[in-house]
């Protein structure tokens, strides 16, 4: 057994003594976590340093990479969020009786091992490890080599306390930053139950292509904001700067307004805010047209085919012009990644339509892609946006780190 095999087989051996752990003690754990993460700030903040020195700060990523006072304690604040939560495992889902007698009871059960392979965002070490010590399970993380000393950082911290506790330390298990770990995990098959990638298209492509372990697909974000007919000049400018704007390089932030050709003349309006954060603009013919001689020429391009169904992760953004909400939803079906979309109308009929007809996880009306988020949807943290159809969609929090069984009780019943 290599190296990589046997942190595996240390966290899978680990896992079992989360089966007698109270919910009050779980929640006490978690909480001295927390306390830990603010009190050793600096130390956490002089590695994340080390970390953001050899990134340039131009990449997309160094704003996911860099952590602060505020973010520390945003991250303190999330596990303490997921601690004061019900745990998930052991509820009822259903009960029923069979003629025979038979007792037929449906329970949630945790896991076990999850893994999850994700890029620079050392929060991810934190929301990882409290969602699956809530729902009873062990994590292996392989996080990316940019935020690595980070990232142990604050593992060294969960498990400094894990032991304190008298818990295992290796529930929460940091592997090394070599590629070759993640292939190792992606092997272990009934070691780790669940892998689930954080990061680009990139990334998860790989996973789901090359893990022999179930993949739930998660992160990749091309986002729309459809401005309808009928929609409100001044609420359609705030959704789109907020969902473009408010923090660039994650799953949620906008890619492309895509804009009714009856709305044209308000487009320069919706994008005035844009202004101020310099964000760059790829507009089709039409679009770009409306915005000709409004939006500043050094930050307006035209669009070419590869300006649609990209996640910018960046200041940039898309227009598309439509002919109705119809074309809208075809070009969102086209180019979107089944993670957020919204549509900006008063129109109560198009604003069904659209939540009825466009394929998304998270399907909105009127309001900011930016609360795709576990905190945001009041599931404490996230362990990720699911983006397929099976076992979980949309934000991953404790209720979907947990599967179900099947407890079966009788007297003594035999089948003929």
């Amino acid at each position: 057994m290599n190296l990589f095999d046997s942190l595996i087989h240390s966290a899978h051996s680990a896992a079992p003594s989360l089966s007698g752990l109270s919910p009050q003690r779980s929640s006490e754990t978690l909480c001295k976590i927390a306390g830990k993460l603010r009190k050793h700030s600096a130390h956490i903040l002089n590695e994340n340093g080390r970390d953001l020195a050899r990134m340039e700060k131009g990449n997309p990523d160094y704003d996911r990479l860099m952590l602060s006072e505020e973010r520390i304690s945003g991250i303190a604040s999330d596990m303490e969020a997921v601690a004061a939560l019900p745990v998930p495992y052991g509820q009822v889902i259903d009960r029923w009786e069979r003629p025979n007698g038979m007792v037929i009871t449906k329970v949630t059960v945790p896991f076990g091992v999850i893994g999850v392979i994700f890029e620079a965002r050392p929060n991810v070490t934190a929301d990882v490890f409290g969602l699956c010590f809530r729902s009873g399970s062990a994590c292996v993380m392989k996080g990316g080599r940019d935020a690595d000393f980070s990232s142990r950082a604050i593992v060294g911290i969960i498990r400094e306390t894990l032991a304190e506790e008298g818990l295992p330390e290796d529930l929460c298990m940091l592997m090394p930053s070599e590629r070759e770990c993640a292939a190792s995990m992606m092997k272990a098959v009934g070691q780790i139950d669940v892998i689930i990638p954080r990061g680009g298209r990139g990334l998860i492509d790989f996973v789901r292509e090359n893990s022999m372990v179930p993949v739930i697909e998660t992160g990749a974000g091309v986002c729309h904001t459809y401005v309808d007919a009928s929609a409100d000049t001044e609420k359609s400018a705030k959704v789109v700067f907020n969902a473009k704007t408010r923090r660039v390089s994650v799953c949620n932030a906008l890619d492309c307004l895509i804009i009714h050709r009856s709305r044209l003349d308000d487009l320069s309006s919706i994008c005035a805010p844009l202004k101020d954060c310099n964000v760059e603009i790829y507009a089709d013919e039409e679009a770009y047209g409306s915005l000709e001689g409004s939006y500043p020429a050094s930050l307006l391009r035209h669009a070419g085919e590869d300006s649609f169904g990209t996640e910018f992760r960046d200041y940039k953004m898309a227009v598309k012009t439509v002919n109705d909400i119809d074309e809208a939803i075809r070009h969102i079906s086209e180019y979107g990644s089944r993670h957020s979309e919204c549509i900006m109308s008063e129109d109560e009929e198009s604003v069904r339509k659209f939540q009825l007809m466009v394929d998304a996880s998270c399907v909105y009306a009127n309001v900011s892609t930016a609360f795709t988020d576990g905190g945001q949807f009041g599931f404490g943290a996230e362990i990720g946006i699911s983006t397929q159809k099976l076992h979980a969609r949309g934000p991953m929090a404790l209720r979907e780190l947990t599967t179900y069984k099947y407890l079966i009780s009788g007297n003594g019943q035999t089948r003929n």
